[in-house]
């Protein structure tokens, strides 16, 4: 029998820069999605064809029948009435690019997973955590149907707790592509406290919470009104009447657009102050140099994520604008995974490191 390869060998580099790819690629799908809600453009697209849809309209005939297919939901009844087909055209090919993109990263992820599956050169471990994402991948091409759904019918937009939930989703999926990328490097032990172990953790749930309700904020076209800060509403904290005068009062929490802009920035808030303490912290307690420079990072780019939130909610979501603020999202995401792995107690890979029979060969 002969151990898997080494974390330096070619077979793990291989490996290694695919899934680097792979979520290279998610990071621009989550782009696109949101130049696609952003444009208005999520609905253009009103039937869910997995195969059949990667071609689109080739001709005159075919772009008609799509165009009068969008014509029959509310969306172009109450928000794009008039619309000619060139107008369509436009936010057709945002949704069709959106969802071209999801179909490349499946296939660019399961064709060299089963390919390196069948060369033998994935650990047990390694091999049960890509099929666990390739489980996430399958539920969001599903979701992304179950979001659409929502605003053929009844509503001119996309439900924003099924907007939130498929961006969500596609954050956890990129986020456990950066772990599993993360563990696969052999690295000693960390020799920092529980309590910096605790905080690392606690960041990067807050930095879930936070991209939540981002996508809550998108959904209700919160980011349009109440263009001021720091106040908001005319104060620091609104009053209660304003921020829960919906029934039941949780219902405020998702639904009403003051509550969920205040919840938005008030996690802004402390998720920097937090980022503050636990760079603090890290100095303080002289985790290594790894886990300083790694919180330091942290503090630095959710400053810059705060301010292009700022900008972005006092010039009244420009899309430029809006997009840099998403894309800071991800890098803040980034860091606190890489971040949060760094400080997890584990044993070195050396220590747990399972024996595979290579394809072709006995032992």
């Amino acid at each position: 029998m002969t151990a898997v390869p080494a974390p330096h060998t070619p077979d793990n580099r291989t490996v290694r820069w695919w899934l680097l790819a792979v979520a290279a690629l998610i990071a621009v799908m989550v782009l696109v999605g949101g130049a696609t809600r952003l444009t208005e453009s999520g609905l253009s697209i009103v039937e869910w064809k997995p195969v059949e849809g990667i071609v689109p309209p080739l001709d005159e005939a075919q772009w008609r029948q799509a165009f009068e297919a969008y014509k029959t939901i509310p969306q172009y009844r109450e928000l794009n009435a008039g619309m000619n087909l060139a107008e369509f055209k436009t936010i057709f090919w945002w949704e069709w690019s959106h969802r071209l993109l999801g179909r490349a990263i499946g296939a660019a992820y399961l064709l060299p997973f089963l390919w390196f599956l069948w060369r033998g050169v994935l650990s047990a471990d390694l091999a049960r955590r890509l099929w666990l994402i390739f489980g996430l991948g399958a539920l969001q091409g599903a979701v992304g149907w179950w979001m659409v759904a929502s605003g053929l019918s009844q509503r001119i937009e996309v439900s924003q707790y099924r907007l939130a939930t498929h961006l969500v989703l596609a954050l956890l999926i990129f986020a456990g592509i950066v772990w599993t990328l993360r563990r696969m490097a052999d690295r000693p032990p960390p020799v920092a406290s529980w309590r910096l172990k605790i905080t690392s953790a606690v960041l990067l749930v807050l930095t879930f919470v936070q991209l939540y309700l981002g996508a809550l904020v998108a959904g209700l076209r919160a980011g349009r009104v109440y263009n001021t800060w720091p106040d908001i509403d005319g104060a620091l904290i609104p009053s209660g009447a304003r921020l829960f005068f919906e029934a039941p009062w949780w219902r405020n929490l998702f639904d009403n657009a003051l509550t969920v802009q205040f919840e938005h920035r008030m996690t802004a808030y402390a998720l920097l102050v937090l980022a503050v303490l636990h760079a603090l912290d890290a100095i303080r307690s002289r985790a290594g140099t790894p886990a300083v420079n790694g919180a330091l990072w942290l503090v630095a780019v959710i400053a810059l994520q705060a301010t292009l939130g700022i900008l972005t909610l006092l010039n009244q979501v420009p899309i430029d604008l809006a997009l840099t603020h998403q894309a800071a999202a991800i890098a803040v995401l980034t860091l606190a995974v890489v971040q949060a792995e760094r400080l997890a107690a584990r044993q070195p890979e050396s220590a747990r490191q399972e024996l595979v029979l290579p394809v072709g060969q006995t032992g």
